[in-house]
């Protein structure tokens, strides 16, 4: 791969997430101190990304796999995008805002997986090639964190107070055209499957993997894996609003500290794997959400606000160690006829149902737990997610045989 495709496929992933990351951390907030929405329906919000996570392979299998190139539609989906983004920008109430966000997940979801196509279809080594491409996403993210925080201050109380959050979709909306119009300039990447091949649906959603469920030890791990989701959606949902509410200073910003940890635990990953093996590994995953979530009850912005920025960057572990780990794990079991199927069951299964799940969860606890005066009652909130993840740790312990997985990077 030539310096120029390096430039291109970085600066393109540099720019997809930071798109996603610099309005996405802050929608609970937003939805909160702009729009005044309750936690269901902030969970209505969230829960977009799952329903963009369910329909996403449709758009993928249907159109982008049969009829045009990755990069073209990459394109299409970000400039359309970007107009969704400042109608959100503009929008004065929940009921306006809803179907901007609805519409705007549905079309990003199924670019993560352009992203990826149009990057490895230029590598000759993708196992080596695309951490190093990849990597630049995650810095996208941090980026946008630390300018909502750091440079514009758009978190800050005052900030809050006067509404300056919406400022955070016309930042992305400005990424999302620069990224929609740069698509266009991106290598060539054709079809990858001919126009008169049958397509089914069972292919696109991969219920071909559903075989693999015969497995019992498969069958604990994906019952775990959404189960997992329901604490996985009370972060997503509520830590940013919970630490602006409380007063942590630069809330966005220290949140970044996440994906910092999650680009340094995948590094750890491998140690792991080959020195305790698969069951050890995913059990440290699903502990550190317990222990993330304590680390929030029992916290605050003044003298144990290092309990926080610990539960923040816990992050890479509770990411890593289990989604990562779940992922290598099922590649293992599928083998070469279910592998691409397997991973888009197990994708449906997460980020689609379970995450559907968990934040409709998540949403009717912080209502029930919202006080008058639109204050939170957090401590007893995270107690929640920290109980769920407790007895999904305990089940896994117990019913999941220990087997060998071979960690393939």
């Amino acid at each position: 791969m030539n310096i120029k495709t390096k430039f291109q496929l970085s600066f393109m992933m540099f720019l997809e997430f930071f798109i996603w990351g610099g309005w996405f951390v802050t929608l609970g907030t937003f939805l909160g101190s702009n729009l005044e929405a309750t936690a269901g329906q902030s969970s209505m919000a969230f829960s977009t990304q799952s329903w963009g996570a369910i329909i996403a392979p449709f758009i993928i299998g249907l159109i982008a796999d049969r009829y045009f190139n990755a990069e073209r539609i990459l394109g299409v989906l970000h400039l359309i995008g970007a107009f969704l983004m400042y109608q959100m920008y503009q929008s004065t109430d929940f009921v306006a805002f809803y179907p901007y966000v609805l519409g705007y997940m549905i079309l990003y979801m199924p670019t993560l997986a352009l992203v990826n196509s149009i990057s490895f279809k230029q590598m000759k080594d993708p196992a080596k090639e695309f951490s190093n491409i990849r990597v630049f996403g995650t810095i996208g993210w941090i980026i946008a964190g630390l300018v909502i925080s750091y440079l514009f201050v758009w978190d800050s109380p005052e900030a809050l107070e006067a509404g300056m959050l919406k400022n955070t979709f016309l930042m992305a909306g400005i990424a999302s055209a620069i990224l929609g119009v740069f698509s266009f300039t991106l290598p060539k990447t054709p079809p990858s499957v001919d126009k008169g091949e049958k397509v089914t649906i069972s292919d696109m959603l991969g219920l071909d993997a559903l075989k693999l469920l015969k497995d019992k030890n498969f069958l604990v791990f994906f019952i775990s894996s959404v189960l997992i989701c329901i604490p996985l959606a009370f972060y997503y949902q509520n830590a940013n609003p919970f630490l602006a509410e409380i007063g942590l200073a630069n809330p966005t910003g220290k949140m970044a500290i996440g994906q910092v940890s999650e680009a340094l635990f995948i590094l750890a990953l491998p140690f792991f794997f080959t020195k305790f093996g698969f069951k050890k590994t995913i059990l440290v995953g699903m502990l550190a959400w317990t222990v993330r979530y304590l680390l929030f009850a029992y916290g605050n912005a003044d003298e144990l606000s290092f309990m926080l920025i610990i539960g923040i960057a816990l992050h890479g572990i509770c990411y890593d160690f289990f989604f990562v780990s779940g992922q290598i794990y099922t590649d293992t079991k599928a083998g070469e006829k279910y592998k691409s199927a397997a991973q888009g069951l197990i994708t449906l299964a997460t980020y689609g149902v379970g995450m559907l799940i968990g934040f409709w969860i998540a949403g009717k606890i912080t209502d029930t737990l919202t006080m008058a005066d639109g204050s939170h009652t957090w401590e007893t909130i995270w107690m929640y997610p920290a109980g769920f993840a407790a007895v999904v740790f305990v089940l896994f312990a117990l019913i999941f045989k220990n087997e060998k997985v071979e960690y393939k990077s």
